[in-house]
């Protein structure tokens, strides 16, 4: 009997999910299908309700429903009810339980690139379901400081106060960590600003930003984003969202069907469909 798996947002239309998780579908000679669901933000109960008619083995959770979807769930692994946020549900005998892959898969995705991040002072753009599962996997990792900046001020406080784990973090407005930007070694944008088709978009400007710095952003779509493209003219070291969206999709996948799959294989296929190489 087919399992029907599906990756739920608004938008949607942008993700590689399903492409990235049918070809392991058929590379492993498993009977499963991932389908794009779009659920608008203010219809998230009504389309959960549609979604458990449709007899789920399992479904991704993408902006804006990672915090929101919480209350909806049976049960959550402690990882994602310390961060708050869940981008992972695994269906069993018509139980929802929530796992967050979003932050393990984003710092595998790092250390392959940044192995001293635990010296690096670090700032994070955004303070949503991603930041927080960065942040705390960040803090948990030992990194002794990760500052927040964040369009809306209360929203970056609630983040720093819900982190179980130890760390330094500064609180500021998107104006003050522009001007501060050159303090930074690793810069993490975690917003959904930039993403296509709005790529025009930037959530800060990189006037500032240190030579050599590292610049991350997790949005994988497109391959280089404003803020990267500024970043690297700046002479930063630049990291788009491919690696933590392999790493990610790996780990809900390992969770799904008890495999952790080839991370090649998923890297090659997603750069595939979009057409082009990492920055």
């Amino acid at each position: 009997m087919r399992k029907n798996f599906a990756v739920i947002g608004d938008p949607i239309e942008h993700s590689m999910s399903p492409i990235m998780h049918n070809d392991l579908f058929q590379f492993y000679g498993l009977d499963a299908e991932m389908k794009k669901i779009h659920i608008k933000k203010d219809f998230l109960q009504s389309g959960l309700s549609e979604l458990r008619d449709m007899n789920m083995a399992g479904f991704n959770v993408t902006v804006p429903h990672k915090q929101a979807i919480i209350p909806f769930l049976d049960e959550l692994d402690p990882l994602s009810k310390a961060i708050g946020a869940v981008n992972t549900v695994v269906c069993e005998n018509g139980r929802w339980i929530g796992y967050n892959t979003d932050g393990e898969g984003y710092l595998k995705g790092l250390l392959k690139q940044l192995p001293d991040i635990k010296q690096r002072r670090t700032l994070i753009i955004g303070s949503g379901g991603a930041a927080r599962g960065i942040y705390f996997t960040l803090a948990h990792y030992g990194v002794e400081q990760v500052d927040i900046c964040n369009r809306t001020i209360s929203k970056a406080k609630a983040l720093k106060e819900a982190c179980p784990y130890p760390v330094k973090t500064n609180i500021m407005e998107i104006a003050l960590a522009e001007k501060t930007l050159g303090e930074y070694g690793l810069i993490i944008q975690t917003t959904s600003i930039g993403m296509s088709p709005k790529i025009d978009a930037s959530p800060i400007q990189m006037s500032n930003v240190m030579e050599g710095a590292f610049v991350s952003d997790i949005i994988y779509n497109p391959l280089e984003t404003k803020i990267l493209k500024d970043a690297k003219a700046k002479g930063a070291i630049t990291q788009n969202g491919i690696d933590m969206f392999v790493y990610q999709g790996a780990l809900a996948f390992e969770k799904w069907q008890g495999v952790f799959p080839d991370t090649t294989r998923m890297r090659q296929n997603v750069l595939t469909q979009l057409g082009g190489l990492t920055c």
